[in-house]
């Protein structure tokens, strides 16, 4: 059941955080899984948008390439120390087999004094990973280890 209008919202999990992801997309579900990641460590309405990455992926898999993606971004923010605020997926795509990702992920440098920190995520996990064809779209279901 996806609620109306919500882009993502957190679920209990004992010693994680485990959230739902929804899109009318796939390219939706995936922004908004990004988004929600993000706010798990900081207020993302507090971050500019002024750096760009661009961000193309390959998986065998759709929920691969879903871990692969937040993945890559919790990369970018742990070794360029740059937070993100926006996530544009221009195309999810499934051809020959595997899966790929276009995307663009805008930000800006990580300031402690100007980014309070207030989760650090360690990994994003397989743990109970889901993505769900909906009658509104998509869900996807995401554990991340802290």
């Amino acid at each position: 059941m996806q609620s109306q209008g919500k882009q993502y919202e957190y679920l209990e999990h004992t010693a994680d955080i485990k959230f739902l992801a929804y899109g009318k997309t796939l390219e939706e579900v995936f922004e908004n899984a990004a988004l929600a990641m993000f706010n798990v460590m900081i207020d993302t309405q507090k971050v500019l948008g002024e750096t760009e990455r661009e961000i193309v992926l390959k998986s065998s898999d759709l929920e691969f390439l879903l871990v692969d993606w937040l993945s890559e971004l919790l990369y970018i923010f742990e070794v360029d120390e740059i937070v993100f605020r926006e996530f544009r997926v221009e195309k999810v795509m499934e051809e020959d087999g595997e899966y790929s990702i276009t995307a663009q992920a805008l930000g800006e440098k990580y300031y402690p004094e100007s980014h309070p920190f207030e989760t650090e995520i360690k990994a994003v996990t397989y743990n109970q990973l889901e993505i769900v064809k909906t009658a509104d779209g998509w869900k996807a279901q995401v554990v991340v280890d802290i």
